[in-house]
This record gives C-alpha cells, sequence and structure tokens, in this order.
C-alpha cells in the first residue's frame, strides 16, 4: 500500500496521522492505511470515493464516505489505489 501511494503521490510528505501512516500535501492529510484484526482500511478526502463508488463495487470491495475496507485475502488492486489518490490528491490541491 505504502509503495502504490508513494507512487501515486510523489509530491505527498510521508506522515502518521491519528495513529495511522498517511500522506499529506499541503494542509491536507489526501491518503492513509492501516491494518486492524479483522480487516484493513485505506482513507481519504471525503468526495473521493464517490466519484469511484462503481470502481470500488465492482472490485467488491466496500466503502464509505471517506473509506475502503478489505481483506488481506481481498486487497484492493493496485490501480484502483492509484486512482482514488490522485484523485483525492485534486482535491487537496482545489
Amino acid at each position: 500500500m505504502r509503495a502504490t501511494l508513494t507512487r501515486a503521490l510523489p509530491e505527498a510528505e510521508e506522515i502518521v496521522a491519528y495513529n495511522m501512516p498517511g500522506f499529506r500535501i499541503g494542509g491536507s492529510v489526501v491518503a492513509s492505511y492501516a491494518a486492524f484484526n479483522k480487516q484493513c482500511g485505506l482513507y481519504l478526502l471525503p468526495g473521493t470515493l464517490s466519484q469511484h463508488a462503481e470502481e470500488i463495487a465492482a472490485a467488491g470491495l466496500k466503502a464509505t464516505k471517506t473509506g475502503i475496507t478489505f481483506s488481506l485475502a481481498k486487497p484492493i488492486p493496485d490501480d484502483l489505489v492509484e486512482r482514488v489518490a490522485r484523485t483525492a490528491r485534486k482535491q487537496a490541491e482545489a
């Protein structure tokens, strides 16, 4: 996840916020990720995921307003991670 986000957000500063590793552009945490006992999550700026709702559903993943949950057995495809991260970057730069 880190490598994929680093490729998608090369200008972002790596940080730890809310006890999660993430990436910040300007004053906005654009993307962060975490692993929990039963699931993992990718968290992005609000509004980002609604723009990719069909792709997320097609991948068989569940999304909230700010996150996609997944398991290690069914991770988020790298190309989808890159697309949602780039959308979040555009929101942060707006």
